[in-house]
């Protein structure tokens, strides 16, 4: 009897190198210029998340960290997701994802959407345990 497939569950999902939209973030003074460069690189909108839930305007902070979200959502379900599995911080193109989806679940906590940060919680925790702690939530 042959068995096909890997019996712990899906492979990882290892979502592209975007060198040029990381080196624009990187060279940024803001990182909207990067966002309007490469609007669908989820580390931008994760940095305006952060951005604006640090200043606290956490409406922004949400929009942004959703923008970031979904744009991610797009990429990871382009490279083979299917809405559940390993996503790991390890590998450096996910980080912008998980970040926008941990500015989220921190967004949804500001605005008083519990049921929204607990479910974007159980999301992080899902794709990477590890992630949570890198990215300083406890």
């Amino acid at each position: 009897m042959t068995v096909h497939g890997n019996l712990l569950g899906p492979h990882p999902t290892l979502l592209p190198e975007q060198p040029d939209a990381q080196a624009a973030l990187a060279a940024a003074n803001d990182p909207a210029a990067a966002a309007a460069a490469y609007p669908g690189f989820s580390a931008a909108w994760a940095a305006l998340a952060c951005r604006a839930l640090d200043e606290g305007d956490a409406v922004a902070g949400y929009a942004f960290a959703r923008t970031g979200y979904h744009r991610g959502l797009d990429h990871l379900r382009h490279a083979g997701w299917k809405g559940h599995g390993p996503v790991p911080w390890s590998h450096g193109p996910n980080r912008g994802f998980l970040a926008a989806l941990a500015a989220l679940a921190r967004a949804a906590t500001e605005i008083g959407e519990k049921a929204e940060a607990q479910r974007c919680r159980g999301l992080l925790d899902e794709c990477d345990p590890a992630a949570a702690g890198a990215l300083g939530l406890s």
